[in-house]
C-alpha cells in the first residue's frame, strides 16, 4: 500500500483528551517546537569551568556590563548574595551588625559552642564570621574559631550556638573574646502557609520559651529581586530592605544598605530614562517597617536614591493603588511602568513637575502569581496569573493556552513565590517555571513560543533564568535541597541546600549526563475510528539527528482502553535508518519519539507510514 503523510500539530495539547488531540502532540520534556516541528532543547553545563555551589536556593540572577565593559553577574539565594566578575566569586551578602567583646561557653569534649552577645538579633541558620579571637576558649585554639560559622540554634536573646571544627578540651564560661559580623538574617528556602504550628525551624528554642522579640517567620520563601543604577545594582529584598551593590569596589565588597531609602519594600524598579528609584508595596513612613502599605508606591528623587522625603525642590512622591490587596511585582515595558497587584495591572509613566508620575488601571482580574513571573519582551508582557496566562501589548489578553488545566490543577499554590519566567530570545520562547501540587521545590516548567504560539512542558527545574545579553548564552540556576557540596569558601556548621549556575543551551547534555528527551502523539485511526489497522512500517524523518532515538508504538482499541506497546516496540532509530518495520495492530495508534543517551541530538520532520485496514486476529 502507499505511504501516506501524517501531519501534527505544533504544541502539547492537554485540554483534550488523547484521542480528542488527535492530529497533533499530548506530552513532552526537555522538547521545544521550533518552525512548527519538535526538537530536543539545548544542553548545559556548569558556568564556571570549576563548579561552584551557592549556598542556599537562587531566586534570581541579574547581569550586566561595568563603565569599561566588563561583565558581571549577581546572584541572590535565600541565604546569601553573590556577585561575580570574570572567574571571581565573591560572597557579598550585606552585614547588618558587628560586635566586640563576644564570649565563648564550651563543653569538655564536645564541639557544639555556645557565644554570649546581648541582643544578637540572630535567627536558625543565620551567618557570622568572627575575628581577632583571644583566649583560645576551653582548649579551642583561636584559629579554630576564627572565620564564618552557621547559627545553630538560638535559645535566648543573648545567647546562640555554634559548631567548633575542633572539639573543647574544658568547659568554660565566658571564654575568650572575639569581634563578630553578623549577616542579614537568613530567609526560607520553602514558604509556609500561615502561621502556627510547624512555622520556624525545629529546635529554634526550648518548649515553654518565649521566642526572642528580634526573631522573625518568613511565610514566603525568600526573593531577591534586581536592577541597575548606572553600572551599580540595586538590590532588593521582596518584603525586606534595599541594598546597594557597588561594582567599582569590585567583588570583595559587601552591599550596603541604601541610606535614606525605604526599609521595608516588596519590590524596587528604576525607572528610564528619569532616573528614579521607584519602591512599591512600601513604608507610608520612612524607616519604618511597620507601616509598610502594601498597595503603596514611593519614588525617590531624581538621579538621587537615597533621597525619598518629597519636598518642593524635589521630584520625590509617592501613590498608593486601589485594585488589589498588594502590589506583587513591576516590569519596565514601552514608555512605561507595569505594576501587578494580586489582582489587577497598572501604568506608572513619568509626566514631569509637578505630579512626576501619572498612574492608571490597564485591567482587572489579571492579577499575577509571583513577583518573578512576569518579563516584557520587545513593549509586550507576558504573565503568569494565578488561573491563567496573559499578555499586554496595549491591551490585557488572555492567553490561549492548550495545557491551561494541566498547569493550574497541579499547582502548588503555598510555593507561589517560587514561580519564576525566563525569556529566550534565541527561540522566541517565555517559560515558566513552578511547583507542582505535591512538591515544595520547583520541578515543572510550562513554556509559550511567542511566535508561533504553541505551548509546551517538562521537567526541567530552574529557581533562575536570565536571557543572553551580557553573556553568549541563557543563564540559569538548579538548586539541591540535599547537598552538602563544599561552597567556594569554608562555613563550619554548614547545613545541606546548594546551588549550581548554568550556562544554557550549551552542548547536547545535561551536565555532563544524558537528557531524557520525549515527545508523545495524540491517537490517530482511519476513518472516524470504526475500523482496525495494521501499520506495516514508517519512514523515519529527523534533521540533525545524532546518536540513536527510539520510537515507541502504543496501540489500543477503545479511547478508554489501557495503551499496550507494539509486537516489535521500542524500535531503535540509528541516523542512517532507512525504514522500520512495525507489524502493529490496533484502532488507535500513538507515537512516542525518545532519546535517552549522551551526546544526542534531533529534529522531527513528517510521520510517513504504511498503514492498511485490518481485523482483529
Amino acid at each position: 500500500m502507499a505511504l501516506a503523510r501524517i501531519v501534527l500539530k505544533p504544541g502539547v495539547d492537554k485540554q483534550n483528551t488523547e484521542y480528542g488531540a488527535e492530529g497533533g502532540w499530548i506530552d513532552s520534556d526537555y522538547v521545544r517546537f521550533r518552525y512548527g516541528l519538535p526538537e530536543k532543547i539545548g544542553g548545559w553545563t556548569p558556568f564556571s569551568q570549576e563548579e561552584q555551589y551557592l549556598v542556599g536556593m537562587v531566586s534570581e540572577i541579574y547581569t550586566w556590563n561595568s563603565l569599561n565593559g566588563s561583565p558581571y553577574m549577581i546572584i541572590g539565594t535565600n541565604r546569601k548574595l553573590y556577585a561575580l566578575n570574570g572567574s571571581l566569586l565573591g560572597d557579598v551578602t550585606p552585614i547588618r551588625r558587628t560586635a566586640t567583646g563576644v564570649t565563648f561557653d564550651t563543653v569538655d569534649t564536645l564541639t557544639t559552642v555556645t557565644v554570649n552577645d546581648t541582643a544578637h538579633g540572630c535567627i536558625v541558620g543565620d551567618f557570622v564570621t568572627f575575628s581577632s579571637v583571644t583566649g583560645n576558649p576551653g582548649g579551642i585554639t583561636n584559629a579554630s574559631l576564627t572565620g564564618e560559622f552557621e547559627v545553630q540554634t538560638v535559645p535566648n536573646a543573648n545567647e546562640y550556638t555554634i559548631v567548633s571544627p575542633a572539639a573543647a578540651t574544658s568547659t568554660a564560661t565566658a571564654a575568650g573574646t572575639a569581634n563578630a559580623s553578623y549577616q542579614i538574617n537568613v530567609g526560607t528556602a520553602v514558604s509556609t502557609l500561615d502561621y502556627g504550628w510547624g512555622v520556624g525551624s525545629w529546635g529554634a528554642s526550648t518548649w515553654g520559651t518565649p521566642r526572642p522579640a528580634s526573631s522573625s517567620v518568613s511565610l514566603d520563601s525568600r526573593v531577591w529581586q534586581f536592577d541597575n543604577f548606572g553600572e551599580d545594582v540595586v538590590c532588593q529584598l521582596v518584603n525586606g530592605g534595599i541594598y546597594l551593590f557597588n561594582t567599582s569596589a569590585g567583588v570583595v565588597a559587601r552591599a550596603t544598605a541604601i541610606a535614606g531609602a525605604p526599609t521595608k519594600s516588596t519590590y524596587a524598579v528604576v525607572s528610564t530614562p528619569d532616573r528614579h528609584l521607584v519602591c512599591f508595596g512600601t513604608e507610608s513612613t520612612i524607616g519604618t517597617p511597620s507601616t509598610q502599605d502594601p498597595m503603596f508606591v514611593r519614588f525617590s528623587n531624581q538621579e538621587d536614591i537615597n533621597s525619598f522625603i518629597e519636598s518642593a525642590t524635589n521630584t520625590a512622591g509617592g501613590q498608593r493603588l486601589t485594585d488589589g490587596n498588594h502590589i506583587v511585582s513591576a516590569v519596565r515595558s514601552r514608555g512605561q511602568i507595569l505594576i501587578w497587584t494580586d489582582s489587577a495591572l497598572h501604568a506608572m509613566q513619568y509626566i514631569g513637575p509637578p505630579y512626576t508620575f501619572g498612574f492608571q488601571q490597564l485591567g482587572s482580574n489579571c492579577g499575577l502569581i509571583g513577583p518573578h513571573a512576569s518579563a516584557d519582551v520587545n513593549g509586550v508582557s507576558f504573565w503568569m496569573g494565578k488561573d491563567a496566562f496573559f499578555m499586554f501589548d496595549g491591551t490585557v489578553k488572555k492567553l490561549a493556552c492548550t495545557v491551561q488545566d494541566y498547569v493550574f490543577k497541579d499547582l502548588n499554590v503555598v510555593q507561589n513565590a517560587k514561580v519564576n519566567i525566563g525569556v529566550n530570545t534565541q527561540f522566541n520562547e517565555v517559560t515558566w517555571w513552578y511547583c507542582s501540587y505535591t512538591a515544595d521545590y520547583i520541578d515543572r516548567y510550562v513554556t509559550f513560543n511567542y511566535l508561533e504560539n504553541v505551548w509546551s512542558i517538562g521537567s526541567m527545574a530552574r529557581t533562575a533564568w536570565t536571557d543572553i545579553g551580557t553573556f553568549s548564552t541563557p543563564t540559569a540556576a538548579e538548586y539541591f535541597p540535599n547537598s552538602t557540596a563544599a561552597p567556594m569558601s569554608t562555613i563550619n556548621g554548614l547545613t545541606p541546600g546548594r546551588s549550581l549556575i548554568y550556562s544554557q543551551e550549551t552542548g547536547k547534555n545535561g551536565n555532563g549526563a544524558a537528557i531524557t528527551a520525549y515527545v508523545k502523539s495524540g491517537y490517530f485511526d482511519i476513518g472516524d475510528g470504526d475500523q482496525m489497522l495494521f501499520m506495516k512500517r514508517f519512514i523515519p524523518d529527523f534533521k540533525n539527528q545524532e546518536g540513536n532515538l527510539t520510537v515507541h508504538l502504543l496501540l489500543r482499541p477503545y479511547p478508554q482502553a489501557t495503551a499496550s506497546p507494539s509486537s516489535l516496540d521500542p524500535y531503535v532509530i540509528a541516523p542512517n535508518t532507512q525504514k522500520v518495520d512495525t507489524r502493529a495492530r490496533g484502532r488507535q495508534i500513538s507515537l512516542r519519539i525518545e532519546s535517552n543517551e549522551v551526546d544526542t541530538n534531533w529534529r522531527f520532520g513528517t510521520l510517513r507510514v504504511d498503514i492498511q485496514p485490518d481485523g482483529l486476529r
